[in-house]
Formats: C-alpha cells, sequence, structure tokens
C-alpha cells in the first residue's frame, strides 16, 4: 500500500452483476481506489503481477479458474486478498489461506466496510503481522479435523483422497493436493511428486532418487527435481 494509504482494489467475479455491485462498493469508500473490475482472471493477474494493486476481491467459484487457482498464481506477491462466494462451504478454507476476510452473498455495503476495516489493519504499516498458524483443519468424514504441521511427516495423494501420514498415525481426507500445498507452510513443506508433499524436518536421508522418511521411500518426480535439489541443497 502506497504513503497516501489509498488501497488500490481489483473486483474479479464471473457474475457481471457482482462485480458492479462490489465496483460500486469500493467507488463509494474514500481509503479505495478502483483499477480494474473485470470477469476476466488473466486480466486481474496480470494487474497484480505489474505491482499496483493493493488488494483483489476474489469470487471463489469461476469456471476458467478459481479462486483457489488465482490464489496459488500469485502468491508471490504482495496483494492482499478478500474472498467472495455464495457457498457457506467454503467459509473455513478462506481462512486457512490466510485471507484477509470472507465475504458471503449477497453482500452488504456494511459488511463490504468491515472487511474494508480488516484489511485496513493487516495493511497499515507499524502494525505486527499475525502469527504464523501451527496447524491445519482437514474434512475428514463428517468433521474437521485438527492436525499439527509438526505432526505431518509427509501427505500422500490417493486419487479422489489424501493421506496425511503423522506421528500419531494415518489420516484420510477428501481435500484435494493442490489445495493443501496452497495452505501448508512453504519453508517447512515441500511437493517433491505429484502423489507426495513432505515435512523437510522429517527427512531421514535421501537415496538415489529417493526421499526417506521414517523408514518410507518416497519418489522425486522428474519435473519437481530441480526445486527439490535446490531445496535442499542437494548438488548435481
Amino acid at each position: 500500500m502506497r504513503d497516501n494509504k489509498v488501497i488500490r482494489c481489483i473486483v474479479l467475479d464471473d457474475e457481471i452483476h457482482a462485480v458492479k455491485l462490489l465496483a460500486d462498493y469500493v467507488l463509494r469508500t474514500n481509503e479505495l481506489e478502483l483499477v480494474l473490475k473485470t470477469t476476466d482472471p488473466a486480466a486481474a493477474i496480470a494487474h497484480v503481477n505489474s505491482g499496483n494493486v493493493d488488494l483483489i476481491f476474489l469470487d471463489i467459484q469461476m469456471p476458467e479458474l478459481t479462486g483457489i487457482e488465482v490464489m496459488n498464481i500469485i502468491r508471490e506477491t504482495q496483494t492482499k486478498v478478500i474472498l467472495t462466494t455464495a457457498f457457506s462451504d467454503y467459509a473455513l478454507s478462506g481462512f486457512e489461506y490466510d485471507v484477509i476476510d470472507y465475504l458471503m452473498k449477497p453482500i452488504t455495503f456494511e459488511r463490504f466496510l468491515i472487511a474494508v476495516n480488516k484489511a485496513k489493519k493487516r495493511m497499515s504499516p507499524g502494525i505486527p503481522a499475525v502469527m504464523e498458524s501451527d496447524h491445519v483443519f482437514i474434512k475428514v468424514e463428517h468433521r474437521l479435523q485438527k492436525v499439527l504441521f509438526s505432526s505431518i511427516h509427509y501427505i500422500e495423494g490417493l486419487g479422489d483422497y489424501i493421506s496425511f501420514h503423522t506421528t500419531e498415525g494415518r489420516v484420510l481426507s477428501l481435500e484435494q493436493m493442490k489445495h493443501i500445498e496452497l495452505i501448508l507452510p512453504q519453508h517447512l513443506f515441500l511437493r517433491i511428486h505429484k502423489s507426495y508433499i513432505i515435512n523437510t524436518s522429517h527427512i531421514d536421508f535421501v537415496e538415489r532418487g529417493r526421499i526417506v522418511i521414517n523408514k518410507n521411500y518416497l519418489p522425486i518426480g522428474e519435473t519437481y527435481r530441480e526445486l527439490v535439489n535446490k531445496k535442499l541443497g542437494i548438488k548435481g
């Protein structure tokens, strides 16, 4: 955010009436500046990558790219996210991705301003960052189970399910690998294969293109090899 404290915003939604509503809310709010309103994810991503966007109001369910996929693409930028959706099932996921707020449609101007105030507090200089969470909630049957990051040895993709191999045992979840990868702290977890994400602190050793954790030999995928070698400091 610039020194004049005006927050430069994008509104991205696949429904034009939702775009118009949020754009109107932005224009009615003195602290906000609308730099783009669009139904085109590619246009929004290009603006974010230009470095001239502070905040994006982002719909989760879009046909071309989901909001989760957009967040994955822009994750290395400084742009903050407020998620919008008509589906309450996504509420927990929104907070797990460290978004500023989650707006449930239909969005009132009053609720919109609450989210904007949260954004102002989060983005104001001199305010300490929120301490990073030490856990994740995952869907297990009809409940959400808390799993500590430190207890996870590795995560394995199993078709429609993923398996968390933890210190306490194995936990099966209906989550998707690409979504879980976004939630996990990057300094601790590493994708080594399309079917495996590992906790680097639990590595026992690396042998012949495989990573060994708790006597389990996990393959390093060819497309991930360069990144894995760089992250682990492996030469050659």
